[in-house]
């Protein structure tokens, strides 16, 4: 749980006017957005709610519809409903975790720092993530292992400005994209799926020859406003990605 602010009963419309299911969804993505209810939280039942603000169960239960559909929430019959760890957003894409990846595919995991550099961020950087001249980043290489073969690399920018704590995180043992998921949400990602000439650190980590073409998946998150972080995804020889709607 992080230091967001405490949950407040929703203020009653003029001229007591019945609370809506409106009313009660703006509070719940208010408590979702601020983290009292973190990733992963277990979100208090619909009668709890009903209770809490004064209105009816079905008010509660439209509300979290709309919010299940909006990919904040997810609902599981004698499960309870539970604050999503990776929303879902109107493209319906969802931000992956590749230790996921690999484990639902039945293979072994394995993560590996391969450098990480505190720096001024770069013109280029900036330019993409609107950031002041004299930022600073950090940047990260990781390599995404499945069953020993390499699978992924991971080269990431994490603005310090909209994120200072990610200086001081341990990513020896546990990549970004998993700590970035439980640090902060996201409310805007562009992302560019791209085939690109293997760089000599490319090639070398996924065993690849240098300029060989490589699948790339490129993505950019933004949380109000300010941006987050780039990060380039290069995976290994023949990989595919696949979605359904």
């Amino acid at each position: 749980m992080t230091d967001a602010q405490p949950s407040r009963p929703i203020p009653v419309a003029a001229g007591g006017e019945k609370i809506s299911f409106r009313d009660v969804k703006a509070e719940i993505r208010r408590r979702i957005e601020q983290r009292v209810w973190a990733p992963g939280d277990l979100v208090p039942g619909e009668v709890e709610l009903a209770e809490e603000f004064g209105c009816a169960r079905a008010t509660v239960n439209r509300a979290m519809r709309e919010l299940t559909e909006e990919g904040l929430v997810d609902r599981k019959r004698k499960a309870g409903t539970r604050v999503r760890m990776t929303p879902l957003r109107q493209a319906r894409f969802e931000i992956p975790l590749v230790r996921a990846e690999i484990t639902g595919a039945g293979a072994k995991y394995r993560y590996a720092l391969l450098s990480r550099e505190v720096q001024a961020a770069p013109p280029w950087l900036c330019a993409r993530l609107a950031l002041r001249a004299d930022s600073r980043a950090l940047h990260l290489t990781c390599l995404h292992s499945a069953d020993g073969v390499p699978y992924q690399y991971e080269d990431r920018w994490i603005s310090l400005v909209a994120l200072p704590q990610a200086e001081t995180a341990d990513f020896q043992t546990r990549g970004p994209n998993e700590w970035l998921v439980e640090a902060v949400p996201y409310s805007e990602v562009e992302i560019s799926f791209l085939a690109c000439a293997a760089t000599p650190g490319v090639a070398a980590a996924l065993g690849l020859e240098p300029g060989e073409p490589v699948f790339t998946v490129e993505r950019t998150t933004w949380w109000a406003g300010a941006a987050l972080t780039l990060v380039r995804l290069s995976y290994e020889r023949g990989h595919r990605m696949t979605t359904r709607y």
